[in-house]
């Protein structure tokens, strides 16, 4: 086993620490409190090749690995959460549901402007009675023979006020149950498809949530993703990898706040000396960075899974379970050690604590984590 990372990766993880740093930095606290999406920072992460990472450059990506996306995350993550969901979603959900189970028409059509970062895509399974319980859709295509009649509502959709290519999950015989449900892919301005209004969020503001509504979209036939009653694989299958996109921003969230906590620990005095001269918060920085090696390492894990072809259902459910868990803790802590600047919106870190609770809830709460982690433990 080696642990260290190769000089490619290092080289990728510099460039996005460079860019996160230089160009995500200034404005995010604006950018969070404005609820303001990231428009000009989106060209820009596209230019570098952060919207298609793991896409073949044929379709217009950069061809990288899991490992290196995970390290474009984290970096991405210690600034703004709220960019780098976005990039998650395109990536993770997206562009990889396309490659991996589009046909050549559809990467052609979609995939090659959505990797370029030209267009962004938005994932649509959660429905307001359908979140973990991702089998109960209402929303329905019916088969009208050379297309299907698209209707339902989809909430907490990320990307959806400013996505151009959205994937949804909608149920076509629901007499076959999970095997009756489909995936298409819908284009923005659609007739009959509607973007409600922007939700008001705890944390991640700058990112775009919305809810959609389809009243009798007609979806072409050739926008089907896979054989008939394929979708909830599709859906199952593209939210594994999701989840290590969202471990690796829970990661850098984590990491992000303890940075920032090592450094005001060094410069904040009292009792004569910097506080991390005093153990009760020299040992919290222990914890800290113990606690986010640890997730560290699970999550290169089920990224080197992923890189060797590995199932990785189980390895991406335990990192996105402890990283969302340590990325909640951690921050908190980072918070504390700040005492009442960490209040205070200019120090950043009660930021990060407001974005770290969302990784334990989407692409699959921690409780749907465990289910998946407990299975595959007593299938053996």
């Amino acid at each position: 086993m080696d642990f260290n990372l190769t000089e490619e990766h290092l080289m990728i993880r510099d460039a996005a620490r460079d860019f996160a740093q230089n160009e995500l930095l200034p404005g995010v606290i604006e950018r969070d409190e404005k609820q303001e999406f990231p428009n000009e920072l989106v060209r820009k992460m596209g230019e570098l090749g952060f919207m298609g990472i793991m896409v073949d450059p044929k379709y217009g990506g950069s061809g990288m690995d899991s490992v290196s996306y995970v390290l474009i995350m984290e970096e991405l993550s210690k600034i703004d959460a709220s960019a780098s969901v976005m990039v998650s979603v395109n990536n993770s959900l997206v562009c990889y549901g396309l490659e991996a189970y589009g046909n050549e028409e559809q990467k052609q059509k979609y995939l090659t402007k959505l990797a370029t970062g030209e267009q962004i895509g938005a994932f649509c399974l959660s429905e307001p009675e359908a979140g973990s319980d991702a089998t109960s859709q209402a929303t329905t295509a019916e088969d009208k023979g050379d297309h299907y009649l698209l209707n339902g509502t989809k909430n907490w959709i990320t990307n959806g006020g400013r996505a151009d290519v959205f994937l949804v999950i909608a149920q076509t015989d629901r007499s076959k149950k999970h095997r009756g449900i489909n995936a298409f892919i819908v284009e923005k301005g659609m007739e009959g498809f509607h973007i409600g209004p922007k939700e008001d969020k705890l944390g991640i503001r700058g990112s775009d949530t919305h809810t959609l509504q389809f009243n009798d979209v007609k979806v072409p036939k050739e926008n089907r993703i896979g054989e008939d009653g394929f979708g909830f694989k599709f859906a199952m299958k593209t939210l594994s990898g999701g989840r290590i996109g969202i471990a690796a921003q829970a990661l850098g969230i984590a990491s992000g706040g303890y940075e920032l906590a090592l450094k005001y620990s060094k410069e904040r005095k009292a009792f004569g000396t910097e506080i991390c001269n005093h153990q009760a918060i020299a040992f919290k920085l222990a914890d800290m960075y113990t606690e986010i090696s640890a997730a560290r390492h699970l999550v290169m894990k089920a990224a080197c899974d992923k890189d060797a072809g590995i199932n990785y259902d189980q390895s991406g459910a335990m990192a996105k379970l402890y990283a969302s868990k340590v990325a909640m803790e951690q921050t908190v802590e980072a918070v504390q050690i700040h005492g009442g600047n960490g209040f205070v919106k200019e120090y950043h870190v009660e930021r990060l604590m407001r974005d770290a609770k969302i990784t334990q809830i989407y692409e699959g709460t921690s409780e749907i984590q465990k289910i998946v982690i407990s299975r595959s433990l007593i299938k053996g």
